[in-house]
């Protein structure tokens, strides 16, 4: 949860993305991180978006928010279930 929030309210560019862009009258698609909080409208001006027409995270994007918001936090709770339940 809390690795969630910070992932959606801060613009960290971690997750790989391709940005269409649009300034020449001819659409090119550019990689580029991109942050989860983009796609919320959070962490980018209006002005750098002028000439941008679509943004999206690509395989490897989703493969690390899911691990990122799955994945480690799994990883966690289970070590601490299996670390409390050696203790007994």
């Amino acid at each position: 949860m809390v690795i969630g929030g910070v992932l959606f309210s801060f613009p960290i560019n971690l997750f790989s993305g391709k940005i269409v862009e649009n300034s020449t009258g001819v659409s090119k698609t550019i990689s580029a991180p991109l942050s989860l909080s983009y796609f919320i409208g959070v962490g980018f001006e209006e002005s750098e978006m002028v000439d941008v027409e679509d943004f999206y995270l690509t395989g490897e994007g989703y493969a690390m928010v899911f691990c990122f918001l799955f994945g480690f936090p799994f990883l966690i709770a289970l070590r601490i279930y299996l670390h409390s339940k050696n203790k007994l």
